[in-house]
């Protein structure tokens, strides 16, 4: 059951990626899945505690404006994350529409009997593709976390709820560096065929993937499991967030979590940026002509209601900005300097 390496990360990208260029820079329709994990990974990084009726009111707005996927809440310890210490409450709260999947972060057994009592649609399970990741971040070897993912996996086939493992530093990990894409293709393996996950999520926990790596890793995936799910989660760290979700759909990606207002981050890696940002990458897909079923305006509605709620900008060029064709009035004279201008060649 040992996933140990076979070959450097770096080797597997020649080749695999070096093909020819596909349509990917004009979506002429191509569908795209967007999830939004704000209300999750993005609050689980603040020091604010937002009111529970504003978490379900931003929950609710996400819903409403088209994302395939919720990441509401994670059923963990509040001595732990605090600020997700209402997560039933959350779950209770929420109104639910038709066609999107509401899932929850769960870390072991517990936390997976209050989701299912909950009734989540989806049990979102982590560990890391790192070993030294995995026992910095969740106190396990990668095995002892396994052995209780498969606990927990178990439990939600029991209850009738779909399963999806996130891979955190499936791109690097920020103390041994290049991760092998042989120990990341094993993991997901486990996952897939051993525990029955729905799906896989491959996770950039802090920004060090780049374009040809995504390609190459994402097309390894394809080719082993064509049915299996697959969801991308790219952290804008070192700025390659917008570039690797563009590499990931021309290698046939078309699931992507990203973070309402850029909020989030990782304690290992400081300075961080958040994850990429939702309203930004939905923004650029539909410019391109992809069909990402959101509604770009709702979604920056609600993205403009987290500044007063956390208590700080977010890092939203979306919010801050505007679309592209959000236009912007003419000077008060603009007749006058017409007119002069005009003057000049009479």
């Amino acid at each position: 059951m040992s996933a140990s390496p076979s070959s450097s990360a770096s080797s597997s990208i020649t080749g695999a990626a070096a093909r020819a260029p596909s349509d990917v820079w004009t979506g002429a329709g191509r569908r795209v899945f967007m999830q939004d994990v704000g209300t999750r990974d993005g609050l689980q990084s603040e020091t604010t505690f937002v009111p529970t009726a504003d978490k379900i009111a931003l929950v609710d707005a996400l819903s409403q404006a088209g994302l395939a996927k919720v990441e509401v809440t994670a059923f963990v310890s509040p001595k732990a994350i605090p600020v997700l210490a209402d997560a039933s409450e959350v779950m209770a709260g929420i109104t639910r529409q038709p066609g999107v999947i509401y899932t929850v972060l769960v870390p072991n057994v517990r936390g997976a009997e209050r989701a299912i009592e909950a009734r989540a649609d989806e049990l979102n399970l982590v560990m890391s593709a790192s070993e030294s990741h995995n026992l910095s971040n969740l106190r396990m070897t990668r095995e002892q976390s396994f052995a209780g993912l498969a606990e927990v996996a178990a439990m939600a086939h029991q209850a009738g709820i779909a399963v999806n493992v996130s891979l955190s530093c499936s791109f690097g990990c920020p103390m041994e560096g290049d991760v092998p894409f042989e120990t990341v293709l094993g993991w997901c393996g486990h996952f897939l065929e051993d525990l029955g996950a729905r799906g896989v999520t491959l996770c950039d926990t802090t920004g060090m993937a780049y374009p040809t790596q995504v390609v190459a890793l994402v097309r390894a995936y394809r080719e082993r499991w064509p049915e299996a799910q697959l969801t991308l989660h790219f952290h804008n760290t070192r700025g390659m967030g917008l570039v690797n979700v563009i590499a990931a759909i021309d290698a046939g990606a078309d699931r992507f979590d990203a973070s309402l207002g850029g909020i989030g981050g990782c304690p290992y890696a400081p300075g961080a940026t958040g994850n990429v940002c939702t309203e930004e990458i939905v923004h650029a897909l539909q410019c391109m002509g992809c069909d990402t079923g959101v509604d770009l305006e709702r979604l920056i509605a609600a993205a403009k209601r987290l500044p007063p709620l956390i208590g700080h900008p977010v890092p939203s060029q979306i919010v801050s900005a505007g679309r592209r064709l959000d236009l912007h009035p003419r000077p008060r004279d603009f007749d006058a300097i017409r007119e002069r201008a005009l003057a000049r060649d009479a």
